[in-house]
């Protein structure tokens, strides 16, 4: 059993003894009286659970890792849940229609993994007030949509501190899919990382535009090993830069699950999602009447994200020091964007002793020291992506 399948058994036998004590008070709470958005269950009748997923199961990514969430709910929850997904839609109308059958058809809570179909959530939770709606990455809350993201910029720091110490070149590609906020954040906050272990280690990033185009991966791979980056990471959602390094021989990092299937020998790690507890705690406040919509964006500590075991290529002592930063963030006593921090032009973002709030993370727009290039102009969602793009830029 590979390291990547081990960690998937690991997580689900782990939760679901976890969960047996919630799973027992669930089923003598099930008669109190529903909130607004929640019904009761009915006696011996499962909750049944929609999501929605923007691409396909295959894609070893994004979707595949918010999959490995359902799967974890159903093992915590047994007879207790039914779920049901629809995968690969490509449009807003497609979306809408979608959450609209998976309402129409009784499920009570629905969860939208792509931040894409946020409009379509909102117009199909206005005619079903009953249903409760959790969108990943949305940027509003209503009576029955809640929102939840994870805070990917504290493993994204962890594998940056891992970067700065395995590269000999000192420079460090990164292959990015759109220029949104969330992904200059993860780029700056690995970039964090890497200074903290090496002062002297630049980021070379590499937009593709796109979010699953191997082919373009493949290209960014190439234009950053020729500008000399002798590792890599990425936020893309297949495997075509893991096997390039691999085959180039080259450190690289995996994002959303723990890819180490893709290369055996320059995987150091993976910047992980973990939904399993997320849609389990959902559902459970579902069939006890408490659930309501709320904004949660959760850290290591909370469960949401974290990074894979560390490969045995790295060093004991960049681990140990990566294990100690972890734990920090667990605790609260550091944060991926501590000040002070200065932009590319040597101008102070976040004095010494403050830590970039919240409402500047979401809004940013801007590159840290250590980051080579400039930000694409048209910082945007990802609907706006500039798809006509047929290669990497390199900026």
């Amino acid at each position: 059993m590979n390291r990547r399948h081990f960690l998937q058994y690991a997580t689900f036998a782990g939760s679901s003894l976890a969960f047996t004590s919630c799973i027992a008070k669930s089923r003598s709470s099930l008669q109190i009286a529903p909130s607004p958005t929640a019904s009761p269950m009915v006696a011996n009748k499962p909750l049944k659970v929609g999501l929605v997923y923007l691409g396909t199961l295959g894609d070893s990514g994004w979707n595949y890792t918010h999959d490995l969430g359902r799967q974890q709910m159903e093992v915590n929850l047994q007879t207790h849940i039914k779920t049901t997904f629809i995968e690969n839609l490509k449009s807003g109308a497609e979306a809408e229609r979608a959450i609209r059958q998976l309402a129409e058809d009784g499920n009570r809570l629905i969860f939208v993994t792509d931040p894409s179909f946020t409009n379509s959530t909102l117009k199909v939770a206005q005619d079903f007030p009953q249903v409760a709606f959790e969108q990943c990455r949305g940027h509003k809350v209503a009576a029955n949509v809640g929102i939840y993201k994870g805070r990917d910029e504290e493993p994204r720091y962890l594998t940056g501190m891992i970067a700065g110490k395995m590269t000999k070149s000192n420079l460090v590609g990164f292959v990015a899919t759109y220029p949104t906020p969330e992904v200059i954040r993860s780029i700056c906050a690995f970039t964090q990382g890497l200074r903290s272990t090496n002062t002297l280690a630049k980021v070379k990033v590499s937009w593709v535009h796109s979010g699953d185009t191997p082919n373009w991966e493949r290209d960014a791979v190439q234009g950053l090993v020729k500008f000399g980056a002798d590792v890599l990471s990425q936020d893309t959602n297949s495997a075509a830069v893991i096997q390039l390094a691999e085959e180039k021989g080259i450190y690289v990092f995996g994002y959303n699950s723990d890819t180490d299937g893709a290369s055996q020998t320059t995987y150091l790690t993976s910047v992980v999602d973990k939904w399993g507890q997320f849609y389990t705690d959902q559902a459970l406040a579902v069939m006890n009447g408490t659930w309501k919509g709320e904004n949660v964006w959760g850290g290591i500590g909370k469960g949401m994200v974290d990074i894979s075991p560390i490969n045995q290529l790295v060093p004991p002592e960049v681990q140990q020091l990566v294990n100690a930063k972890r734990q920090d963030f667990i605790q609260g006593t550091a944060h991926p964007f501590d000040g002070p921090i200065r932009d590319q032009k040597g101008v102070m973002r976040v004095p010494k002793g403050r830590v970039l709030d919240d409402q500047g993370q979401l809004a940013m727009n801007w590159y840290v020291q250590g980051v080579e290039g400039t930000v694409p102009k048209g910082v945007s969602h990802r609907l706006k992506a500039h798809h006509h793009l047929k290669s990497a830029v390199i900026q």
